[in-house]
């Protein structure tokens, strides 16, 4: 029975999912979906990218949390629309909460969202949220196993970004045994090893988005 149920959820959401897709391809307006674990540092990401791409494009935010709304207020400050959802327990986002908040942004005056997932390598990267583009976030005070733990999140994602890497020396963390695990069942995707602290690894990781964007506002 909750087999059945559960793919009825899916399959509910990629209707959904299909809908803000389209909606936002009307008004030209590329979705990122930030995905990775709780202090993975997904909002310094956003944050530093933030930064680096406004002066070329007009950047919404949407940041999930199960509550609270420290993330919403930290884009806010720079001067970025930006919306917090807080899902009350619920351990990702749906197609439909992106669905609903759409009206609260000018979608005529953005280029791309930005969408802060719930803190979690699991239930995130079973749902499409009908973004454009998917990024894992794995930190390296997280471990290098993770990959074979929880392969979906990796298989199901369009680039993935090893945060925290000034943090290499301190930590017992494989960064061959993560990029061999991640071409395992992701081949193609590419990897980038990025601080958010000293910049190392942004400009590569930036470009690597700026293009994404530029592809999908032709």
């Amino acid at each position: 029975m909750e087999i059945k149920v559960l793919h009825q959820v899916m399959e509910w959401n990629q209707d959904v999912s299909s809908q803000v897709r389209q909606t936002l391809k009307g008004h030209k307006v590329c979705l990122i979906n930030f995905m990775g674990s709780p202090g993975a540092g997904k909002t310094s990401l956003i944050v530093e990218l933030i930064r680096r791409l406004r002066s070329e494009y007009s950047i919404g935010v949407i940041e999930g949390d199960i509550a609270g709304q420290i993330d919403a207020d930290r884009i806010a400050a720079l001067d970025i629309p930006a919306v917090q959802l807080n899902t009350d327990g619920a351990c990702h986002i749906e197609a439909m909460s992106i669905q609903n908040i759409l009206p609260c942004f000018n979608l005529d005056q953005l280029d791309v969202i930005f969408v802060e997932n719930i803190g979690n390598l699991v239930c995130p990267a079973e749902f499409d949220i009908g973004e454009n583009f998917r990024i894992t976030i794995l930190s390296i005070p997280e471990g290098d196993d993770k990959v074979a733990k929880y392969p979906l999140m990796f298989t199901d994602t369009d680039c993935l970004v090893l945060n925290k890497c000034d943090m290499l020396p301190y930590f017992d963390f494989d960064v061959e045994r993560v990029t061999g695990d991640y071409r395992g069942v992701n081949p193609q995707a590419p990897l980038f090893l990025v601080s958010t602290r000293n910049g190392q690894g942004m400009e590569e990781l930036t470009e690597r988005i700026r293009g994404q964007i530029r592809a999908f506002l032709q």
